[in-house]
C-alpha cells in the first residue's frame, strides 16, 4: 500500500470514528431555520454576499434587472460531531461563504438572481457510510431544503423561470426536491434546468420521466458530472462507499448521469482542453480566468480528466480538502473546473427558456 493510500485509509477511519455522531436523537436538531429571515440565506438578491461576486471581464447582473432565478443548495461546509449542524454557527457561516456561495453559486450571477438557502446540513457520514440515523439527518436536512423552496416561490412570484444548482450533499437534496416538489408539478412549468453536480445522481434516483441534457439549449432537462482522473481508485469517502443496511449494495458509479461540460452531451465524446474556456478558482489570492485548464470525457459515470493544469494556490483548507477527497479526485473543484463553460451555459439556457416561451417572464423581485 503506498503512502498516500495508507494516509487516507487512516484518516477515513479517523474521520468515521472521532466523528460518529452515534444514535440519532431529534432532540438534539438544532433550530429550525426560519426563511422569512434573511439570516437563514447563504445568498439573496437583496443582500450583498458572496455570490455576487465577479471580476471586471465577468460582471454580474445588477440587482433587479435578472429575469430569472437560481436556488443554490450548498454542499457539506461542515464537520462536527453530530448528525445535523446548526445554521448559525461563525464558523459554518464562513466556510459556506468561501466554499459554496464564492466559488460556486457565483456561476449564476450572469443569468440569475442567486437564492441560496443555509440549512441543517446532514454529517457527511450519512453519505458515505448509509444508515437508518444517517437517513434520518438527511430526511431532516431535506425537510429545511423543502421549506426554503417553499419561501422561495413565495419570494419570486410566480411564473419566472428559475435554475436549480448544487453540489454534492447540496445534489442529493436537489434531485430529491426536483423529484418530489417541481417535477411534473406547477414548479416544474419553469425549470430551466437542473444544475445536480458532484453528487451520486442516476436516472434511477431521478425517476425515468425526467430527461437528461443533451444539448447546450436545451431546457427543463438535468445536468450532472463526478468529476475524476484515471488513476481514481475510491475510497471510502465516496457517496455510498459502504452497503446500505435496508436497500442492499449502493448504486454502482457506472450508472450514474454525465453530461459533459464541454459538449452538454450525455455521450462518450473526448473534449480536448482546448475547449475549456476558463477555469476559474475565486479562492485564491487573485482570481483569474484559466482556459484550456481541463479536458472531459463521460466514461463508466465518471467525467473522466486527463488533462490538467496546474493548481494555483488557494489556501491551507482548500488544498487540504482536495488531497484529502484521494489521488484524482475532483470533486471539490468540479464547479471552478468549468466555471467559464457553466457560467455561459446558464445564460444560453435561460435564453433559450424565453424564446420557447415568448420571451415572458416575471419582473424582478424588488430590492431591500
Amino acid at each position: 500500500m503506498s503512502f498516500v493510500a495508507l494516509s487516507l485509509f487512516t484518516l477515513d477511519r479517523w474521520l468515521y470514528v472521532a466523528l460518529d455522531p452515534g444514535p440519532f436523537d431529534p432532540s438534539a436538531a438544532p433550530p429550525a431555520p426560519d426563511y422569512a429571515q434573511p439570516s437563514s440565506w447563504a445568498a439573496l438578491p437583496t443582500l450583498e454576499d458572496d455570490a455576487d461576486v465577479s471580476l471586471p471581464e465577468l460582471p454580474a447582473l445588477a440587482r433587479g434587472t435578472a429575469s430569472a432565478d437560481v436556488f443554490f443548495v450548498h454542499p457539506t461546509t461542515a464537520v462536527a460531531k453530530r448528525w445535523n449542524s446548526p445554521i448559525d454557527d461563525p464558523a459554518i457561516i464562513e466556510t459556506t461563504a468561501r466554499g459554496a456561495t464564492l466559488i460556486q453559486a457565483s456561476a449564476f450571477n450572469a443569468c440569475c438572481a442567486v437564492y441560496a438557502p443555509r440549512y441543517r446540513q446532514a454529517s457527511g457520514k450519512a453519505f458515505v457510510d448509509p444508515s437508518p440515523d444517517g437517513d434520518r439527518a438527511i430526511d431532516l436536512a431535506y425537510a429545511d431544503v423543502a421549506a426554503a423552496f417553499a419561501a422561495f416561490l413565495e419570494k419570486r412570484g410566480a411564473a419566472r423561470p428559475f435554475i436549480l444548482a448544487s453540489h454534492s450533499q447540496g445534489s442529493v437534496l436537489a434531485g430529491r426536491l426536483l423529484r418530489e416538489k417541481i417535477w411534473g408539478k406547477p414548479p416544474g412549468e419553469h425549470l430551466v434546468a437542473a444544475y445536480l453536480i458532484g453528487g451520486p445522481i442516476t436516472q434511477k434516483t431521478l425517476g425515468e420521466d425526467i430527461p437528461v441534457c443533451a444539448s447546450e439549449e436545451q431546457w427543463g432537462c438535468v445536468v450532472a458530472w463526478n468529476a475524476r482522473g484515471p488513476r481514481y481508485g475510491g475510497n471510502n469517502l465516496e457517496f455510498g462507499a459502504k452497503q446500505h443496511p435496508a436497500s442492499g449494495a449502493p448504486e454502482p458509479t457506472a450508472s450514474r448521469i454525465c453530461v459533459n461540460p464541454l459538449s452538454w452531451k450525455n455521450d462518450g465524446e473526448s473534449v480536448p482542453a482546448s475547449k475549456n474556456e476558463g477555469a476559474l478558482f475565486f479562492d485564491t489570492e487573485v482570481p483569474k480566468v484559466l482556459p484550456a485548464f481541463a479536458d472531459a470525457t463521460c466514461r463508466d459515470g465518471k467525467l473522466l480528466i486527463t488533462e490538467l493544469g496546474s493548481m494555483p494556490a488557494r489556501g491551507i483548507a482548500s488544498a487540504l480538502l482536495l488531497w484529502t477527497m484521494g489521488p484524482d479526485n475532483y470533486h471539490a473543484i468540479e464547479y471552478q473546473l468549468y466555471y467559464m463553460n457553466l457560467r455561459k451555459n446558464a445564460v444560453r439556457r435561460v435564453e433559450a427558456y424565453q424564446a420557447a416561451h415568448g420571451g415572458r417572464h416575471a419582473p424582478s423581485p424588488p430590492g431591500p
